[in-house]
């Protein structure tokens, strides 16, 4: 039961204070790193905190409430943060109480997050409101929340007797809060009957109001909602507004909006007309999806889609006629339809020879079924621009007799009219058109007759997909029949179906050389999983290099015969656009493709990162660290709590209770790819609390991905409970809940983890857009300038020597700005990834909290740069926070005011660069470089 002591629940500020009264053990932090246990009590008139045992007298052991300046959760003073004991309890375990006119620090380790929940919020709370007992606010009116719980009662009891029916009570509490368990309700009505000594199967109002609020009071938002709160329990417009811009990063936030959000969520009639956002309804707007994770600017098509088509990830399914595996599974319609619902812009169909003179579509003759060719024709014309508007590209596989061929042909043209996509390729361009101008058209992939053959069939070369399964027995018995040499197949091709292929047709890769020599842009390759992941290790840089003209699509080995996925990253991170896959198997491969082509509006492309794309630039998937060109990111993730988690599918042998913990991925480039995972919530049922932080570094954000898996502990056969994955830059910062997927995909109703994110630099500077502060100052000594790398070739070197100055300069002018904003947020008590407004707002909060005597701060907005300058005598902190203050808006000033004569110099050493591009092949020649020497000379100058 909730009510035993070791399960606490605090979801009142009345419970914290309870708890503050009754004291507990603390450990109190000293500046010379020792730290000694002592009892921390609060007075039982409220006015101060006392510990002991203590030297002092018991006159100095105390803090009175009225001399509390700030209370900061987490190791947020110097003596927290610098001390040698600092690595031996986690950050959630610390807080600090700021006091007196000089603001010293009183820093304290509870032994859990919930000890520091209840004091911080205990703390605050007295602190805004003196000592009204929280228990009866407005002395003797009932609270917003009790009168609006008390109304739905009274609507439900339809005798008007004052009680209603138990299994009606656990109906109406399971109505306002869906997801949660009737049986859970149930318990908690008969605990509450039985310790007020009233069972029986009716409940009177005042239990009903007291079930309620014990079951549906989160404390980690209820929490949240008094921080920002000042006004007892409910969030007025200006709170609101504070959190909303302060917390949630959100940009052009005003009293309408905020309005607007009170009068969709708040449930109370009173809370609405006054402008308040009470328990309930913030609660509920968390949940919503106006506070979801997922950025909402990407649940529409925001990237530029005016590049070329090889310059996008394109979503591709691999034999998505098949519903099982791809040897016997049966061949079915719907996975066509499932694949385009999804966006997938690729289809691969096989054809061959059918009854009647129909051709039919099937991965392989030993499949169970096979479908019509004209009806798979048929859906597509139907839907294939159904989810997305953008060029179709169908990957025919020919199987089949020239005669077939026709008919195939035939059925395409006259099905798909229009839609058909046949103006020869201009020979005159350099890359493929756009999607934005192939909007609405489909693309056939094949293979095509060479320029000279006028009949009505030939022959051409058939080894471009050899590897593919169905053929893989008879291949290696050739292959040891002919002495280990494969022999090339040839292939009768009809010309009419020749003539659908204009701007993808099929040729065998031969080479990065000669494709760098001969390759047309419209020509393209597919590769095996073996082959290309052969290339992807051996020469990664040559791998990019190539796709930025030529599209290259990668099909799954036929050793897949279950129909499992490879890694779609692995291929990704080498440009690689179409990587084919088997739609029909979920886990965590398709998660990845699932969840990485959700960005862009779920439109099927995905613009590859610049430093892929452009002509002159250099990237290896092997890189391990950060990239020249792209500043690395952190991702700071808080996981807080799980809702509604449902017990593992095949854990049938078990109890109710799941023992969960989260496990958080970043999939990306091989420097990227790491896991971490908080600790296991134990016996805590459906409502987890893990209250962890986690934090990577992502040097390739534009191709990261985070995916947040629960899973079981105490499992009998399967632990996985729920999963969620999302590119890294379709996070939103803040306090958001994430909503829990099945290992299909498919949304699991209420089931959610509520996290905050925060996304840096890597050094310094929050925000997004630069939304994106880890902590840390880097001296001068420390600095790690960047610098231009030798290329062998004089004329060349010596210009880009002249960029060494300018660069040196422009890393002081930045790191200057990166250190003075961290040192003043730090004096502010905040980490590195606040906002200039939380800053702002705290030093505000210390002004307001101190007596008439305070010294006032006066900021002048009329400036260019606004001075903060202080009246009478000050403290020494306020001192140093001041000017923390001046040191970051002279080294701002300092770099807005030099950074255009910086810049122009990088620009003029990059252009006489970008002049050397054009006579690059002169200068190889004159120099003799070749082969490896070559290479790292070209890599070099990108």
């Amino acid at each position: 039961f909730s009510t035993m002591p070791n399960d606490r629940r605090l979801n009142s500020t009345a419970a914290c204070i309870a708890l503050m009264l009754e004291g507990c053990e603390l450990r109190k932090v000293r500046s010379n790193s020792r730290a000694y246990s002592r009892f921390f009590v609060l007075d039982a008139d409220m006015r101060s905190v006392r510990w002991e045992p203590s030297k002092k007298d018991s006159g100095r052991a105390r803090i009175e409430i009225k001399a509390v300046k700030e209370v900061r959760a987490g190791k947020k003073t110097p003596v927290l943060r610098g001390n040698g004991l600092s690595e031996q309890f986690p950050d959630e375990c610390a807080f600090s109480i700021i006091y007196g006119d000089n603001y010293e620090s009183l820093d304290l380790v509870a032994s859990s997050a919930d000890v520091v929940s209840a004091w911080v919020m205990g703390l605050r709370y007295l602190v805004s409101y003196g000592k009204h007992s929280p228990a009866a606010p407005g002395a003797g009116h009932p609270s917003l929340r009790t009168s609006w719980i008390s109304s739905v009662f009274e609507l439900a009891d339809l005798e008007k007797r004052g009680r209603i029916p138990v299994s009606r009570a656990v109906q109406l509490i399971g109505a306002l809060n869906p997801g949660m368990r009737p049986s859970a309700i149930e318990l908690k009505f008969k605990e509450l009957q039985k310790a007020a000594e009233r069972p029986g199967a009716e409940v009177a109002s005042d239990l009903f109001v007291e079930a309620y609020c014990e079951l549906c009071t989160r404390p980690e938002v209820f929490f949240l909602l008094v921080q920002f709160s000042s006004n007892k329990e409910y969030l007025a417009l200006k709170d609101l507004l504070t959190f909303l811009e302060v917390e949630q990063g959100m940009e052009g936030v005003t009293e309408e909006k905020c309005l607007e959000i009170v009068g969709k969520y708040e449930p109370s009639e009173e809370g609405r007309a006054k402008g308040y956002l009470a328990i309930d309804g913030f609660t509920r707007y968390l949940l919503s999806a106006d506070c979801s994770i997922f950025d909402p600017q990407h649940r529409r098509v925001c990237q530029d889609m005016a590049q070329p088509l090889s310059h996008y990830y394109i979503s591709s399914a691999r034999g998505a006629c098949l519903l099982e595996d791809t040897f016997w599974g049966r061949a079915d319609i719907s996975g066509y339809l499932g694949a385009l619902a999804l966006g997938c812009r690729s289809i691969e169909l096989v054809l061959w020879d059918g009854p009647d003179g129909e051709p039919v579509v099937y991965t392989s003759p030993s499949a169970a079924s096979c479908v019509p060719f004209g009806a798979v024709v048929a859906l597509v014309d139907r839907h294939a621009f159904a989810a997305s508007a953008y060029p179709l590209i169908l990957c025919l596989a020919v199987r089949c007799s020239a005669a077939q061929q026709r008919r195939a042909a035939r059925c395409l043209r006259k099905t798909l009219g229009d839609k058909l996509y046949l103006e020869p390729p201009d020979p005159a361009a350099s890359y493929l058109p756009s999607p934005e101008q192939l909007k609405g058209r489909i693309l056939i992939k094949g293979k095509k007759l060479p320029p000279g053959c006028q009949d009505s069939e030939g022959e051409v070369s058939d080894e471009e997909e050899e590897d593919e399964g169905w053929r893989l027995g008879q291949e290696d018995r050739e292959a040891a029949g002919s002495g280990g040499q494969r022999r090339r197949r040839r292939l009768r091709l009809s010309r009419e179906l020749s003539e659908l292929v204009s701007l993808c047709q099929a040729v065998p890769f031969q080479g990065f050389e000669s494709s760098r020599r001969g390759q047309r842009y419209w020509e393209m390759c597919s590769f095996s999983e073996v082959e290309a992941g052969r290339l992807a290790s051996e020469c990664p840089a040559e791998l990019v290099s190539y796709n930025k003209r030529f599209l290259s699509r990668v099909y799954p080995s036929p050793l897949r015969i279950d129909a499992s996925n490879m890694n779609p990253q692995d291929f990704w991170k080498c440009g690689c656009q179409m990587v084919a896959m088997n739609y029909q198997t979920p886990g965590l491969m398709m998660d990845l493709n699932a969840g990485w082509f959700r960005q862009n509006g779920a439109c099927g492309y995905v613009l590859r990162p610049a430093i892929m794309r452009e002509e002159v630039s250099y990237f290896s998937a092997d890189a391990k660290d950060s990239l020249p060109g792209v500043p690395a990111q952190l991702l700071h993730l808080k996981v807080i709590s799980g809702q509604n988690l449902p017990k593992p599918k095949g854990s049938g042998a078990k109890g109710e209770v799941v023992e969960p913990y989260v496990c958080a991925e970043i999939h990306g480039i091989p420097a990227d790819c790491a896991e971490r995972r908080t600790k296991t919530a134990l016996q805590s049922g459906d409502n987890p609390v893990f209250d962890e932080s986690l934090e990577f570094q992502v040097n390739l954000p534009e191709l990261a991905v985070l995916r947040l898996v629960v899973l079981d502990d105490d499992y009998i056969g399967d632990e996985f409970i729920a999963q969620y994955t999302i590119p890294f830059e379709c996070l939103q910062p803040g306090y958001r809940h994430v909503p829990l997927q099945s290992l299909a995909g498919e949304p699991l109703p209420h089931a959610t983890l509520f996290v905050h994110v925060a996304i840096t630099d890597r050094r310094g500077g929050g925000g997004k857009g630069h939304r994106r502060g880890l902590a840390g100052r880097r001296g001068r000594r420390l600095r790690e300038y960047t610098s231009t790398k030798a290329t062998g070739i004089k004329a060349i070197d010596e210009v880009f020597r002249t960029a060494t100055q300018p660069l040196r300069e422009a890393t002081d002018l930045r790191e200057n700005v990166q250190n003075a904003l961290v040192s003043f947020k730090e004096l502010c008590g905040l980490t590195p990834a606040a906002s200039m407004k939380q800053c702002i707002l705290t030093v505000a909060t210390w002004l307001l909290h101190s007596d008439d005597g305070a010294p006032s701060v006066t900021l002048n907005l009329a400036e260019q740069y606004p001075p903060m300058e202080a009246r009478g005598p000050i403290p020494e902190l306020l001192r140093k926070v001041l000017a923390a203050y001046e040191t970051m808006i002279q080294t701002s000033r300092t770099l807005i005011e030099s950074a255009d004569a910086v810049h122009a110099k990088l620009i003029q050493a990059q252009q006489a660069g970008m002049d050397f591009h054009k006579e690059l092949h002169r200068f190889e020649a004159k120099e003799g470089l070749r082969g490896r020497k070559l290479q790292k000379a070209l890599e070099s100058f990108a």
